[in-house]
């Protein structure tokens, strides 16, 4: 029941993200303005509970990356990945070429296609739930 409550929430989240993607893309001003105005104070308060659930910890550990085991030292990989799209101008990390390391490429300068706003590991909803 957990694994089918996760997938439609997924689905829901991945279906959202499209939508405004799509907006963002196509909408006219008027109703681009209005969604803006909707939807960010939404986004960047999701955005900020992400991140504080992932501050760092007295320690310099990222609380809910880090496992019994395993700790991990922030910045995690949410924390890098706010950097890259909120900071750094919508650089998305691809693997280098040579497979040695990695570089920043522009979103609408990927050789993969994806359109910018998609996710930097799946690329669609369908995908999301089959590799999980």
């Amino acid at each position: 029941m957990d694994q089918i409550l996760g997938q439609v929430l997924r689905n829901a989240v991945w279906e959202r993200l499209d939508m405004l993607s799509d907006l963002a893309n196509r909408a006219d001003a008027q109703s681009l303005v209005s969604v803006a105005r909707s939807e960010l104070p939404r986004l960047t308060e999701g955005w900020r509970a992400i991140l504080l659930a992932h501050e760092p910890d007295e320690r310099g550990d990222c609380p809910t990356c880090s496992t019994r085991w395993h700790r991990c030292k922030a910045p995690c990989s949410v924390w890098q990945v706010a950097h890259e799209h909120l900071v750094a101008g919508g650089l998305a990390t691809q693997p280098d070429v040579k497979g040695k390391g990695r570089r920043s490429v522009p979103a609408q300068n990927r050789a993969d296609g994806r359109a910018p706003g998609r996710h930097a590991l799946v690329t669609s909803p369908r995908q999301a739930i089959a590799t999980t």
